[in-house]
């Protein structure tokens, strides 16, 4: 029996795919090379952003003809939008075809779904809440040796105004330590070169954990991460401002293997809006915490996430948001036209923007962050860069590519270098994203 996987959305889907296709493949099911030749389709989604979660239904209808063509054929779809409230009763009106619809509490239990999904020949629903533990033993199937995701906390106890990820993902439930280092260890003895470390925030790691004795928090965390030998590099994502302190800083300055890059979504920078938006944070502080950033690690990496068009966001709140960017001059920020989203607050906040308004402000925004980008990326031509080398490129295969310790995208010429391997690169070139190269000695 064939699958194939289809993932949309962030970093923590990703991996979470990584898991279900070592689920399945465990319990006898085989990579498909695409959808035309697969027994099942799994469509993991997402239902933070509006964009991809239209995307995920608009392949769930295509997906009935795909259905139709083959009896026998199962589709399931897991990830966020399942667990919106109220989802699976959509899902299961507009889309009678999808066989199973599964949370990601419960991606463990996919094939056990699948099989009453055949035998009875009707849907499988089955979402459930956050209250249980989620297995730490599963299977994964990674790609590649270089990097490897892994989830060190779940969930999210902000409940940020826009933000649907406390309703689809529960509260914070962190994994133990312990299991966490032996991931990791198992990692390096693996061949992989770098670790990510992921959860929804990342800073509020081990405070729902018993203390025995005093409690393990991600300064500790991140500090027994530096020890595992075979790793080359540890990053983490994703940082909430209101829970970063100065001590995880100074645990990176002394750390070898952390990364000195750090993603902070600042999200605006009007004070007005951060309140409404329930941040935790003004725009002093957040400037503060950049000031410490650059005090304790000199040449970090610093990238955000910024939302255009709050529900109320003023033209003079969108030029206080252009006046955060100026100010702290990120490396690089996603950027997002805010979109509602059913269940969160902002939803039924009144003086929704306009949507020409909002983009003519996202085009502001990214004109300004771009230049920004550019001037921060031609301060390092002639600077030789330490660069983990990720593979050929993705644009140029006569090229290959790596990212320096802050999280710069570096090409160079195709030569001896390997995936894996930590190589200095001279750098000659900066476009805004990207950097280009000439590759020197071997590291490690």
């Amino acid at each position: 029996m064939l699958y194939h996987l289809t993932t949309y959305g962030c970093q923590m889907n990703a991996h979470e795919a990584e898991i279900l296709a070592g689920v399945l493949e465990d319990a006898g099911w085989t990579p498909a090379p695409g959808p035309d030749e697969a027994d099942l389709v799994v469509l993991l989604t997402c239902g933070v952003r509006d964009t991809a979660e239209q995307r995920a239904l608009g392949k769930m209808g295509e997906l009935k003809r795909w259905k139709l063509a083959r009896p026998g054929r199962l589709l399931a779809v897991g990830g966020c939008v399942p667990q919106q409230p109220g989802a699976v009763e959509r899902l299961s009106a507009a889309f009678p075809h999808v066989d199973v619809v599964f949370g990601p509490p419960n991606l463990h239990r996919l094939p056990a779904l699948l099989e009453t999904a055949l035998a009875t020949g009707q849907p499988v629903l089955e979402i459930l809440d956050d209250s249980g533990a989620i297995p730490d033993d599963l299977p994964v199937r990674r790609e590649g040796k270089v990097r490897a995701w892994v989830t060190i906390i779940h969930g999210c106890n902000h409940g940020c105004a826009y933000c649907i990820v406390p309703a689809v993902r529960g509260r914070e439930r962190s994994r133990q330590p312990r299991t966490i280092l032996d991931e990791l260890s198992g990692l390096a003895g693996d061949g992989f070169r770098e670790a990510v470390l992921l959860g929804q925030n990342v800073n509020n790691y081990g405070r729902d954990l018993p203390a025995e004795g005093r409690r393990v928090d991600f300064g500790d965390l991140l500090a027994q991460a530096d020890q595992v030998e075979g790793l080359a590099r540890i990053r983490f994502t994703t940082s909430h401002p209101a829970n970063f302190r100065r001590r995880f800083l100074e645990v990176m300055a002394g750390a070898r293997r952390v990364c000195e890059h750090l993603h902070l979504p600042a999200q605006s920078g009007s004070d007005r809006v951060l309140r409404a938006m329930g941040r935790g944070y003004d725009r002093a502080q957040y400037l503060e915490l950049l000031k410490q950033v650059r005090e304790v690690l000199p040449g970090a990496g610093v990238t955000t996430d910024l939302i255009v068009g709050f529900p109320g966001e003023t033209e003079e709140d969108f030029e206080d948001t252009l006046c955060l960017v100026e100010a702290a001059r990120f490396d690089g920020a996603f950027t997002f036209l805010y979109s509602e989203r059913r269940g969160t607050r902002a939803a039924a906040m009144p003086d929704q923007v306009p949507p020409a308004v909002r983009g003519e402000r996202l085009a502001r925004l990214n004109r300004l962050q771009n230049q920004i980008s550019l001037e921060l990326s031609q301060s390092l031509v002639g600077s030789t860069q330490e660069v983990l080398v990720e593979g050929p490129s993705d644009r140029n295969p006569a090229r290959w590519a790596g990212r320096t310790r802050t999280n710069k995208l570096v090409t160079f010429p195709a030569g001896a270098a390997r995936p894996g391997d930590l190589i200095e690169v001279r750098i000659t070139l900066a476009r805004t994203w990207t950097l280009e190269g000439e590759a020197g000695g071997k590291r490690s």
